[in-house]
């Protein structure tokens, strides 16, 4: 096994490495990765909060369907006395309710 020539491993480091233009690309880079609004950190929290927002927005709209589905079905007298006895457990003055638990 040859011995390491460390002199040699600078002299290539300083040649290629250290050469100006790869300094530049360097320095770009983290400039484009870091700085500035439209830098790639901010690009992904901005993705980020944008499927989130899409997330809430496809909520709600599901929430908005289910009430006007509802808000349809109260329309008619008959559905509207049994969504409230249904929903609020009421009943007529004749009448006893009885709930029944199940268990699992």
């Amino acid at each position: 096994m040859k011995p390491v020539d460390w002199i040699q491993i600078g002299q290539l480091l300083r040649k290629y490495v250290l050469n100006k233009y790869v300094i530049t690309l360097i320095i770009f880079g983290l400039v484009m990765l870091f700085a500035g609004e439209q830098g790639l950190i901010r690009r992904a929290h901005r993705a980020r909060q944008i499927r989130e927002l899409e997330q809430r927005r496809d909520h709600y709209t599901r929430e908005i369907e289910q009430a006007k589905q509802e808000i349809e079905t109260l329309q008619n007298t008959d559905s509207l006395e049994k969504y409230a006895r249904e929903h609020y457990l009421m009943h007529a003055d004749n009448e006893d309710i009885y709930l029944v638990e199940e268990d699992d």
